[in-house]
């Protein structure tokens, strides 16, 4: 089968790295832009074929058990990513400056902060030892919201605002689930205060929708 590289949302792109990259252990990632006027499928097919990376899934697995490191590399638009395993290979000598883990250093793109993280309290109210992706909605993307809905929490009525929250175009993992809810609480403050009424939560978009990410 021909390798898959190229994502046709953002979304997709996410969502291939935290739901299917992450919990397999490809946690060593570079990042780059395919420079304009170059083709991004030829740049595509050439780190691919530098990198060993379209093989099979039994040859990553005798890969894997040799001690050698698998490789995945995926691209939106012109921005892409190589992520790594732990293990012997190349890509550790030639990209040795710029890797980086993604479990210390989180991949942000498109307004994301995707990486990989021990899990907190469980419901139970003990610490969960598990390793989880998470995706958030990164600082400078949050902060531009909080203050983008500030401004309109008094200037817009209580339909255009449930409007504004109900199309925001984010992919709800949880943690930007709570993020939205704080970003409400926020906006429903600002109303209260001047006597406003309040914002339902119902008008958040809390449900993620799964995605083909090369379709």
């Amino acid at each position: 089968m021909q390798y898959r590289a190229e994502t046709t949302s953002v979304e997709g792109f996410v969502q291939q790295i935290a739901c299917c990259y992450l919990r397999h252990g490809y946690w060593f990632y570079v990042t780059g832009r395919v420079p304009s006027g170059k083709d991004p499928r030829a740049v595509d097919a050439k780190l691919i074929r530098k990198y060993g990376i379209a093989v099979s899934e039994s040859t990553r697995t005798r890969r894997k058990h040799a001690g050698r490191a698998n490789l995945q590399y995926l691209r939106h638009e012109r921005f892409f990513v190589i992520l790594a395993t732990k293990g012997v290979h190349p890509f550790f000598e030639d990209e040795a400056p710029i890797i980086r883990d993604i479990r210390r250093r989180p991949l942000c793109y498109a307004g994301y902060s995707i990486s990989y993280r021990r899990g907190g309290l469980t419901r139970q109210g003990t610490t969960d030892p598990n390793w989880h992706a998470h995706v958030r909605l990164d600082r400078q993307q949050y902060l531009n919201l909080r203050a983008d809905f500030s401004e309109w929490a008094l200037r817009a009525s209580t339909a255009e605002l449930s409007r504004a929250f109900s199309t925001l175009p984010v992919a709800a993992y949880a943690p930007v689930r709570r993020q939205l809810l704080l970003l409400l609480r926020t906006v429903n403050r600002i109303r209260a205060a001047a006597g406003k009424p309040g914002i339902s939560t119902e008008v958040l978009p809390l449900r993620r929708r799964v995605v083909r990410p090369f379709e």
